[in-house]
């Protein structure tokens, strides 16, 4: 357990630590990068959850576009469940 849990007073205040990722998309036309940020939270937060994963673009974005995401209860599935959308989707940025 690390000293920056201590911080939260208050648990509505949803405290949270950053761990940040990137990753690259081959699409036609060259690549892509995606920043993923991941929440790791103090406590559950509203939602319930312990590691949130989002990216900083948005895919498929000429059907329904949305920005992809993932959550769990470590921040490798978080992360990954956030990865695989970015692969399955396409970017058409």
């Amino acid at each position: 357990m690390t000293e920056w849990i201590f911080a939260q007073a208050d648990p509505s205040e949803e405290l949270s630590k950053l761990h940040l990722f990137a990753i690259k998309k081959k699409i036609p036309g060259g690549d892509v990068e995606f920043t993923i940020t991941v929440h790791e939270y103090v406590q559950r937060n509203a939602l319930n959850m312990r590691f949130f994963a989002q990216a900083d673009k948005q895919v498929n974005q000429n059907a329904a576009p949305f920005t992809p995401f993932g959550w769990g209860e470590t921040l490798l599935e978080a992360l990954s469940e956030c990865v695989h959308v970015i692969r399955e989707f396409p970017y058409q940025g």
